[in-house]
């Protein structure tokens, strides 16, 4: 499938291609869209978050061309896109974490990182939040049940993902609470 860089934003620009792209794995959101109840709803070229773009990129399901119709392989996207180390890091979670069949949006909403479904957005509440912590940065504890008392309270598994420095690979700690 086609996609094209636009002003940093990636565009899969068909209608048939969103639609189809948007069915393997709830990937973008069309353009004037906030929900998508069916794939053959969608009217408008899906926009990809930047990580979405990159991991499909990467995975070769879309080629993302430039305005001068040049492709570009994933590390150059991952330039042209502007992200950042920190960026780079949350990739390979989320790249982890898709390699594990779970969909992966923003969890901005919720203070995180991400929030994954195992069967998609729509079709289920998210039962996980997921947070990336530095692995050398230190973290306030208060911030850590913050997060997991609101993930207690919207019925979500709170999982820290951090990463093996040496390895450069996610791992991953769930939280949930007991009651005594």
């Amino acid at each position: 499938m086609r996609a094209r860089l636009v002003g940093g934003v990636v565009v899969v620009p068909s209608i048939e291609d969103s639609r189809r792209l948007y069915s393997m794995g709830f990937y973008g959101r069309p353009i004037g869209a906030q929900k998508v109840r069916d794939p053959e709803s969608i009217t408008s070229p899906l926009i990809l978050d930047p990580l979405e773009a990159l991991y499909l990129s990467e995975t070769r399901v879309i080629e993302v061309y430039d305005s001068s119709e040049r492709p570009l392989g994933a590390q150059e996207l991952a330039e042209r896109l502007g992200l950042t180390a920190r960026q780079l890091k949350l990739y390979r979670v989320y790249r982890s974490l898709r390699s594990r069949g779970l969909t992966v949006r923003s969890g901005l909403k919720y203070g995180a990182s991400f929030v994954a479904y195992r069967r998609g957005p729509g079709l289920e509440h998210a039962p996980f939040i997921i947070h990336y912590f530095e692995p050398q940065e230190p973290f306030d504890p208060v911030e850590l049940v913050r997060a997991g008392r609101l993930s207690h309270s919207v019925r979500k598994t709170f999982i820290v993902a951090t990463e093996d420095p040496v390895k450069e690979e996610p791992y991953y700690i769930m939280l949930k609470w007991l009651r005594p």
